[in-house]
């Protein structure tokens, strides 16, 4: 076997690797927030405001995915060992590569980057992303805003070539496919990426990296808790590093020969940039803000535990102060308990003398403020307020 041939074989496994930990990677987070919006209508109203991007986050991963199994399409393994690539001609085999700039190039990559921005600004916002129809509106927007992309790459590699607007430039300007002959028999036609259409993805990476940076530096002005400002940090530097970077790699790709050493290398490298940016993406995004709203859920119900842990324990004392005053109240020689009696022992439940009308009445509240001290000292803590007392209505 050829040593080139090896390197490109081995890079398209790393790559067909790397593109199944994704998927799984995706998959897992898809049921990851399903099992958090399902917790959220069993009884956790309190944490859907974390959830209001929910299907927004699965439509990023959607994107993820399908750019994905597009890397593997374009993949030279595929066309020296996949029979159903052998099997095609040769315009067909260019049909499959401008199909796969149309896709990745003109649709999956521009809409998973816009879906990150509309994920970052949604941070900023109070109560926008608690609307039903806020998901909705974000998808429209990006399949909006992904459109000029997709018809300028259009325009790149299908209507220019058929009218001839590029013939004054060189064919790596335009070109998506190149033909080469690996095998007497066999002509096998390597995917490339056009100069155009990387300048044109360079321009909107321009455009999407100043939006990060502003508004990340505005989302940093807000946040004051030190892991949040790492986790912001991250994003906005790690993601449109790792997009200019890929769109450098595409741009220095066009001078190599396809299917060679150094065009390998260099397209598997912009790969690697751009898989390292949507696991980031994934990450802080996706899967981070879910746990750490999981986490606030036990939070709860560990402080719930407590409280009804406090409240059993009141009882208990109440408890055992009514029966420590019956007992006085029996073993005492005086048959009628006085007034002052009456206020230095009572009950901590409800107490009201028919026969004394001075005394006070106490409603127990242990449940709502436990610890006050109403009673005198050396008598059981009284909890609660007291209550007036209850004046005679005469008759006429």
């Amino acid at each position: 076997m050829p040593l080139t041939r090896f390197i490109a074989d081995a890079l398209g496994v790393v790559t067909i690797c790397l593109v199944a930990v994704l998927f799984l990677l995706g998959i897992f987070c898809i049921l990851y927030s399903f099992y958090f919006h399902s917790r959220i209508h069993s009884g956790f109203i309190q944490l859907s405001y974390f959830a209001g991007p929910w299907i927004i986050r699965i439509v990023f991963i959607l994107f993820s995915i399908c750019w994905g199994f597009g890397e593997i399409v374009r993949l030279n393994l595929l066309r020296h060992h996949g029979r159903l690539f052998k099997s095609l001609d040769v315009k067909w085999q260019k049909n499959v590569c401008k199909g796969y700039i149309l896709s990745n190039l003109g649709f999956a990559e521009p809409g998973f980057f816009l879906v990150l921005a509309f994920l970052l600004r949604a941070s900023l916002q109070k109560s926008g992303t608690l609307a039903r129809k806020w998901n909705r509106r974000t998808a429209g927007y990006v399949i909006l805003f992904s459109l000029p992309m997709f018809v300028s790459q259009l325009m790149v590699i299908v209507i220019g070539p058929v009218f001839k607007m590029w013939d004054n430039l060189p064919t790596y300007f335009y070109r998506s496919a190149s033909d080469t002959k690996v095998y007497d028999s066999d002509n096998i036609t390597f995917c490339t990426y056009p100069l155009l259409s990387t300048i044109l993805l360079g321009l909107f990476a321009s455009i999407l990296s100043t939006y990060f940076f502003i508004i990340g530096r505005r989302i940093l002005h807000l946040v004051i808790n030190k892991a949040l400002q790492r986790r912001v940090y991250a994003l906005i530097f790690s993601v449109p590093g790792f997009l200019l970077l890929r769109v450098l790699l595409l741009g220095i790709s066009v001078r190599l020969k396809p299917g060679g050493d150094a065009s390998e290398a260099v397209t598997f490298f912009a790969f690697l940039s751009l898989v390292s940016c949507i696991g980031v993406g994934i990450c802080m995004l996706v899967y981070l803000p879910v746990a750490d709203s999981l986490a606030l859920r036990s939070i709860q119900n560990d402080i719930e535990a407590r409280r009804r842990f406090a409240d059993e324990c009141h009882e208990t004392v109440s408890l055992i102060a009514n029966q420590s005053t019956l007992d006085e109240s029996t073993v005492s020689s005086s048959p009628v308990r006085t007034s002052e009696t009456s206020t230095k022992r009572g009950s901590i439940s409800f107490r009201a003398l028919e026969k004394d009308v001075g005394s006070q009445t106490f409603v127990e509240l242990s449940v709502f403020s436990p610890g006050r001290d109403s009673s005198p000292s050396g008598s059981p803590r009284l909890v609660g307020w007291p209550m007036l007392p209850s004046v005679p209505i005469h008759g006429p």
